[in-house]
Parts: C-alpha cells; structure tokens; sequence
C-alpha cells in the first residue's frame, strides 16, 4: 500500500488519479485530518496503516504565484524544508522508501545549452542569494535529502495537461495579457507521475530524477501552438521587452527559467513525450 502525504494538491490529485488507474492500493492522508509535519503524527500513520512506499506530494507553491512565498516564508519553510527533512528521518527509521515531489526551479539558464543535469548543482538558491524564497526552500529541502539511501527525488517543471486550471501553465499563459519570453523545461503532469510511479514499480535506482518532457519550449512557442489548435485567435499576445521590465512591474521574487536534462530518467526506462508534442497533445484533447 502506498501513502500519499499533500494528496489534496494539484499534483497529489494526479497521483491518486494515476494509482487509481493502474489498481495499485493508496491512502491519501490529509494534513487537515492529522498533521503529518509532526514527527509523533506521521509515525502513528506508519505503524497503523504499515505502508511499503510513502509519496510526499505536500508542499508550498504559494497562490495565484511564487510570490506568495515572499509574504508567507514560514508556512513555505516549513513545508518545502522542514517537512522533507522530518519524511526523511522517519523513513529512514522505519526503513521505508519513499518519493519526493521538487522542483526544477532550483536552476536557472540553461548551461550553455546542453541543460541541467542531475550531476549539476542547483544554481539558484540561498547560496547564491539570486532566488525566490520559494526556489531557496526547496533546494534546502533537496539538501536534507541528498544522502538518504532510500529516496526518490522528482524534480518538476511547471506542470501542465488538457484540464483547463488555474494551476495548469497552458491556463495561465491564455489568461496573462503580457508574458515573459523565455525557454524552460516543462512537465506534462500524468506524464510526470507515471515516470515516478514507475521508479517504484521498477525498482529504478534512488536518487535525483529531472522529471520532464524532453527539450525546451519558448514561451512565443507556446502562443504559436495555442493558436494553430484555434485557441486565443483574436487576442493579441503582449511580451515584457526583458526580465527587467518584468521584475520591475508584475513580480516581487525572482523566476527561475531554466532548461533542465531529462536523459537519466528516461535511460531507466520512463516515457515521456517531447515537449511540443505533449502540448499539442494538450491542446488537442483541452477540456474544461
């Protein structure tokens, strides 16, 4: 039986939706029901519900953006950082492996080109005092983690898929009147919880996974897309001349845009689809 821990989420309702479909028995646990960032109270669920395999899906983003975070660092501390550290410990007491949902947001650029593998430090941290708060705590989060012998973790991309949500990415490029033109990697959101369902299914190796569609997407590419599938057709796209301006009149933190690597994942055996064709998959089969 597999427990999820933030099943609630954009991403943990994915992940219930996906152990759903492939008949495999999960508990969602609710931190509303019981705060699973208390030590006492996730070790009670252990020994009650006697998992094989925890998927810790909880954690900050901050609403409608990162720059929540700036105004609520002690619920995003807690969360992306404190919470991981604290999954981690009790995991490795009960010996229990388990899975971690980061971020890709821990990088910014693209490393000349060839994108960020998971050999690469995260360059967009506290350390180099170039973040957001939010990018800052999940990289501290992934610190706690980095020498645990049995744990995965999946890096995400700005999620997206054919539902039509305010979290979704292809939502909120239609819905901005300006955008910001960068190239990023990004993640089709089933796509992103088979490939770490399948870790565990297959007994990948443990470690750090960049979760995300092969390649990189501008965002003008993705406008270019939507309209080819017939969507914003008479709404003229603005774009910020830089991230200066950008920085200077809609945000309070800094973004990270960033090209990650998604070779070793896929070398262990997930599928995912490149990135153009996940979107114009998207766009096809858009929903409300």
């Amino acid at each position: 039986m597999i427990l999820i821990l933030g099943g609630s989420g954009y991403v943990g309702q994915m992940f219930q939706a996906v152990l759903q479909s492939l008949g495999i028995d999960y508990k969602s646990l609710s931190r509303s029901a019981a705060d699973y960032s208390q030590r006492a109270v996730l070790i009670k669920a252990i020994e009650e519900l006697k998992p094989n395999f925890i998927i810790n899906a909880a954690g900050y983003t901050g609403k409608p953006n990162v720059d929540q975070a700036e105004l609520d660092k002690t619920e995003c501390l807690r969360a992306n950082s404190v919470l991981p550290g604290v999954i981690g410990e009790v995991c490795r007491d009960y010996q229990i492996p388990w899975g971690h949902v980061s971020s890709g947001c821990i990088f910014t650029g693209n490393n000349q080109g060839k994108g960020f593998s998971e050999e690469d430090a995260p360059n967009f941290t506290f350390r180099q005092n170039n973040c957001s708060f939010y990018s800052g705590t999940k990289a501290l989060g992934e610190e706690l983690l980095k020498d645990l012998s049995n744990c995965y973790i999946w890096r995400l991309r700005i999620p997206f898929n054919e539902i039509n949500s305010p979290r979704n990415y292809l939502t909120k490029v239609m819905s901005y009147k300006t955008l910001l033109d960068v190239e990023n990697s990004v993640s089709q959101l089933e796509e992103y919880v088979r490939a770490c369902v399948k870790c565990w299914k297959e007994d990948f190796e443990f470690g750090t996974y960049n979760v995300t569609n092969p390649g990189f997407i501008t965002t003008r590419e993705v406008v270019e897309l939507m309209k080819e599938f017939g969507f914003c057709t008479d709404k003229e796209f603005k774009f910020f001349e830089s991230e200066e301006e950008f920085m200077n009149l809609v945000a309070k933190a800094p973004r990270s845009n960033c090209v990650l690597d998604s070779s070793k994942i896929i070398k262990a055996g997930a599928e995912l689809t490149e990135v153009r064709e996940a979107i114009k998959t998207c766009l096809k089969r858009w929903h409300a």
